[in-house]
């Protein structure tokens, strides 16, 4: 065992276990092999894939399926390890320069993991990665329950995906350009989940956001798919200023208490001392909040959402993967990650309200609602992203952790279901408008009607699928439930229970109308419409399996139905129980809430139902013509619904605020004050030079050239004239006049002799 023990300021030492080992089964120890596989079959595909027989595709399909297996290796050496290990566990040293009132009597209890009945040692492996000014940076693994939970997701996901689209995009121009991509993206996002520090975890979160950008921006010929991978880049752009000011403020506050070095990037430690109470609370707030502004534009949190339901203009395989299960959840993970961090920053503990758990219930309510008024199936389910998205952040603001990486987990199944099937539908009619393309294609597409509706009821939360038994967990531990019995909890988060509760009504009623406008009433589009090739129905089935099982993996405790084992066992496998972790409260299930939330669930089901499989029909036949919605709905009737309706269609303006007050505000200004610059400043000075130059020319020519230059020469050549026209004078031709002037030369020439002489 590696233990380094230096003492508080305050006096007396600290042993400060991080849960976290070196040792460990070969799978765990080695874990960076998963990302190098895709990252390898990038290169590879990128400069060899047109020379393979399918594209590349076969590559990248090969190694995400060895990844795939390499990760549930993983899981089972973690399982065995969680429960069975028993070696040397790193310790590492705190010292504490101001307690900020915190005693070392205190400090030690928490530290030393109060509260933790065991240990679950996560296993690290870290090398140096640069040096500068003196400080040494290190990159490596952290492998833990929701590292492996991750790693499972994204192989598997990413793996199903690669299958669906050899038929999906089987004709398009850049086949193997999209392969290699959804390689690269893969490798960075199992890179982030297995980062060690938060340095490599801000690199990998950058490589993906840059993988989003390319494949959103597939088609980037066509304006409005280059302008939406604009939109999501430079949208995640400012949120991402909080991360990296976020990580710059734990770096600098880890160091501020460990005075034998500038400070650390290390999660274990960052974590580890936010829970022991070690580092200053105004610290923790700032950076938890900028910490927030990343998962609100990465994870679609209201307000930065906006991006997310335009990247919908790339390939639909592009959207199940990066934008239902595996990027938009980097923020959620990030959370969970450094939940030590927030836990304590938030005061989420004892509290009934703090800015995450807002944030994730406004979000819940505000993606639901814009999912009822959109008519591109894509969009409603990319709102119905950003509201489950809220459900997690919800969960992780009340305490509720465990319930929340189980939504994630559940949630990655069926809405990548949701997604492949409406691309398997589009892929069909050659368009994605419910209203105008689709219609009756339950006929024609068996398989892909029936994933979607068990997908659509898996995520409502209707028993026994999964997506009820991670909703209700969720519910449970906002701890507001007091009927018959309260569920305990890490505080009594009664509003974000309603918001929960409302929010799991309007799923059912906008799941049940676009369920409806896609596979029910009469074909509305043009061709023939047929079900789809293997490629794309058997990715469908598998996950639509995934969607019924998956909730099977953490029963309730105390479930009669449930054999042992498999009571709360994704809690057991997947949080932590470590240093490097706080010590939370678990919630109890309650029965009532469960029927309750049922309940309201199937009320959103019926409400919905009514109006479209009761009323619209009705409707329909008495137009004999195929309706979408009622001719005298409530919107033509009502001006208070009319209105609320086009609030909605215009996505509550933050568009046109976006774009057109502060991008057009900022731009006009802007503009005009370039342009003065430019006539006034910029082009006056180059006319002035100019001018200038004219005139200085100008006096050249005639001062200089004209009367200086061209006067010496033109005296030079008079008197060359002139000395010529006395010349010819002397040279007459005769003899006796060229005899004279020699005789008088000679004469001249011997005078001068004599007389010098």
């Amino acid at each position: 065992m590696v233990t380094d023990l230096l003492v508080l300021a305050a006096g007396g030492a600290v042993d400060l276990p991080l849960g976290i080992t070196e040792g460990g089964n070969w799978f765990l120890r080695n874990a960076w092999l998963i990302p190098l596989l895709p990252a390898l079959s990038f290169v590879v595909i990128l400069f060899f894939g047109k020379r393979m027989p399918r594209g590349g595709s076969e590559l990248g399909i090969a190694v995400l399926g060895i990844a795939f297996v390499l990760a549930l290796l993983t899981g089972a050496a973690w399982i065995g390890h969680r429960d069975n290990y028993h070696g040397d566990e790193i310790h590492r040293a705190v010292v504490v320069v101001d307690d900020g009132g915190h005693s070392g009597a205190d400090a030690a209890d928490h530290g030393s993991g109060g509260g933790h009945a065991e240990q679950s040692l996560a296993v690290v492996n870290t090398v140096t990665w640069f040096q500068a000014g003196g400080v040494e940076f290190s990159v490596g693994t952290l492998v833990d329950g929701p590292a492996v939970m991750m790693l499972i997701v994204v192989t598997l996901v990413s793996l199903l995906v690669h299958v669906y689209s050899t038929e999906y995009i089987q004709d398009d121009r850049r086949y193997t350009h999209f392969f290699a991509f959804l390689s690269l993206f893969s490798a960075s996002m199992l890179m982030l989940v297995i980062s060690e520090n938060t340095l490599q975890l801000l690199t990998s979160w950058e490589l993906v956001g840059v993988c989003s950008f390319v494949l959103i921006g597939h088609w980037w010929e066509e304006k409005p798919n280059s302008d939406a991978a604009l939109k999501a880049f430079l949208t995640n752009r400012v949120g991402d200023m909080g991360l990296i000011v976020g990580v710059s403020i734990l770096f600098f506050s880890v160091g501020s208490v460990l005075p034998d070095r500038f400070g650390s990037f290390s999660i274990a430690e960052t974590n580890a001392l936010a829970s022991a109470g070690m580092l200053p609370q105004t610290a923790l707030l700032v950076a938890a909040c900028c910490l927030m502004a990343a998962v609100m534009s990465k994870s679609g949190q209201f307000f930065l959402h906006t991006w997310l339901p335009d990247a919908m203009a790339g390939p639909t395989p592009v959207s199940a993967l990066i934008h239902a299960a595996t990027m938009v959840v980097a923020g959620v993970y990030m959370i969970a990650r450094l939940y030590g961090v927030f836990f304590e920053g938030l005061s989420i503990g004892g509290s009934s309200i703090n800015l995450m758990a807002v944030i994730g219930g406004i979000t819940t309510l505000v993606g639901a609602c814009l999912a009822f008024v959109q008519r591109d199936i894509k969009k409603v389910l990319a709102y119905s992203t950003i509201s489950q998205l809220g459900y997690m952040v919800m969960a992780l603001g009340v305490g509720a952790w465990t319930a929340a990486m189980f939504h994630l987990f559940t949630h990655a199944f069926f809405k990548a279901c949701l997604f492949l099937g409406s691309g398997s539908a589009a892929h069909a009619v050659h368009g994605f408008d419910m209203k105008s393309d689709m219609g009756g294609l339950r006929k024609v597409m068996p398989h892909t009607y029936r994933t979607f509706v068990i997908a659509s009821i898996a995520l409502a939360g209707l028993p026994p699928f999964a997506g009820f038994w991670s909703k209700d967990e969720i519910l449970v531990g906002t701890g507001g439930w007091g009927l018959f019995g309260g569920t305990g909890g890490n505080g009594a988060y009664t509003l974000m229970l309603v918001m929960g509760m409302v929010t799991a009504a309007l799923t059912a009623a906008y799941m049940t109308r676009c369920v409806y406008l896609t596979f029910f009433g009469e074909f509305r589009g043009h061709g023939e419409p047929h079900e789809s090739g293997r490629r794309i129905t058997v990715p469908l089935w598998i996950l639509a399996g995934l969607a019924v099982g998956a909730g099977l993996l953490n029963m309730p405790s105390g479930f009669q139905l449930a054999p042992g084992s498999m009571q709360e066992r994704f809690g057991h496998v997947v949080e932590p129980v470590a240093g490097y972790f706080p010590v939370i409260s678990h919630a109890g299930p309650s029965w009532s809430l469960a029927i309750a939330s049922t309940l309201v669930v199937l009320t959103g089901f019926a409400v919905a139902g009514w109006y479209y499989f009761v009323r619209v029909e009705a409707a329909s036949a008495a137009a004999g013509r195929s309706l979408t919605e009622l001719p005298d709905g409530p919107t033509s009737r009502y001006a208070l619904a009319r209105m609320g309706h086009t609030f909605l269609v215009n996505k509550y303006y933050l568009d046109h605020l976006y774009t057109g007050i502060v991008a057009g505000g900022t731009k006009g200004p802007v503009a005009a004050a370039a342009y003065r610059f430019d006539q006034r400043v910029i082009d006056r000075g180059v006319d002035l030079v100019g001018e200038t130059a004219v005139s200085a020319g100008r006096a050249v020519y005639d001062k200089v050239d004209q009367m200086v230059v061209d006067g010496v020469v033109n005296a030079s050549g008079r008197v060359a004239l002139d000395t010529g026209g006395k010349l010819r004078k002397i040279q007459s031709g005769r003899i006796q006049d060229y005899a004279a002037i020699l005789f008088a030369a000679a004469t001249v020439l011997a005078g001068i002799l004599i007389v010098i002489v």
